[in-house]
């Protein structure tokens, strides 16, 4: 069940359980609405699990919020990012210029960083040539901009690269890597608590793209599948998701993804079976979203997503020896 009962977007702080608070931001021109910045009460600071968007009405919300518990930017003692992408991380590293405030981020979020850094933009976002997507495509086409990247990110002061308890003033966070939504992706289990700061690995309503950053993985969903798995051998817990209200079981919303992706794959492969070759073929014979849309009635970057997203797909199926895949001049061909 739902623990607010107004929508989830509304202006922060809500409580969660003593000591745990719920802060939407907003999001700059996305779809998603908002993100959910989790502040937990550490002695007389707070630690933020990840910090929303660098954004001038993003950081005015969050200076609010923080305000109405007694805080303010200075009494943030550290940051812990779920993973890479802008709406999570990008605040934290524009504080951390004013504050020092220190940000840890998962160790398999390097070179996704660090090609973004670097302006490498060959590989920004993905692989739309091995996709089968036609003609050129770049990043300004779908609304990104990798000089305004290079801005706003910067190297974390701690890399986790494994499984690991951190210890707070009042309660200890188990860092749990899951990969999947991005290489690096982790998850914060407060156990005692029976608390997942989930990030975007498990969402209440939507489902995560996979694999969506600068140095993508062909093993993304294949990981993500696993990370899901994992979960499940965990006790069952709150789910404090990104994008989404709390709701009140983990595992129900594990058991919903895994038996979407399986209705997901078998819905690929039939693409295959009935002649698309590539991942950008196998796209526009599917339908998108909750409400089974047309491929070509999405926007430029939720077809870009789309594509990604069965690419991942398609890969996997190859993984499970469900598809053969052939390279040639660079796109990746599938056959059953």
């Amino acid at each position: 069940m739902p623990f607010d009962t107004q929508p989830w977007t509304e202006p922060g702080p809500h409580p969660v359980v003593p000591g745990v608070h719920r802060v939407p931001l907003p999001m700059p021109n996305d779809g998603l609405r908002a993100v959910n910045v989790y502040v937990i009460e550490d002695g007389d600071g707070v630690v933020l699990i990840d910090s929303g968007w660098h954004d001038a009405d993003a950081k005015e919300h969050l200076r609010t919020a923080l305000a109405a518990l007694g805080h303010d930017f200075g009494d943030v003692r550290r940051f812990l990012a779920t993973h890479m992408h802008a709406d999570h991380y990008t605040l934290a590293v524009a504080l951390r210029e004013e504050y020092g405030t220190p940000i840890t981020l998962g160790a398999a979020e390097r070179p996704s960083i660090e090609a973004t850094l670097q302006g490498d933009t060959s590989r920004e976002l993905g692989e739309p040539r091995r996709w089968g997507i036609p003609g050129e495509i770049s990043m300004s086409d779908i609304g990104v901009n990798p000089s305004h990247s290079r801005d706003v990110y910067d190297l974390p002061d701690e890399w986790l690269d494994h499984e690991t308890d951190i210890a707070l003033t009042s309660r200890t966070l188990r860092a749990v890597p899951t990969p999947g939504h991005t290489a690096g992706h982790i998850v914060f289990a407060d156990e005692a608590a029976s608390l997942l700061f989930s990030g975007d690995h498990v969402l209440p309503h939507i489902t995560p793209s996979i694999g969506f950053q600068p140095v993508v993985r062909h093993s993304a969903l294949t990981e993500y599948l696993a990370s899901l798995r994992l979960l499940l051998e965990l006790s069952d817990m709150m789910l404090l998701p990104a994008h989404g209200p709390v709701t009140d079981s983990v595992h129900v919303r594990v058991k919903e993804l895994l038996d979407h992706h399986d209705e997901r794959l078998a819905a690929t492969r039939q693409t295959v079976a009935d002649g698309a070759t590539t991942a950008y073929e196998s796209a526009s014979r599917l339908t998108w979203t909750g409400k089974h849309r047309a491929f070509d009635t999405l926007g430029l970057f939720n077809q870009f997503l789309a594509v990604g997203e069965t690419a991942a797909h398609l890969e996997h199926l190859v993984t499970t020896g469900a598809l053969a895949q052939t390279v040639t001049d660079g796109i990746a061909r599938y056959a059953p």
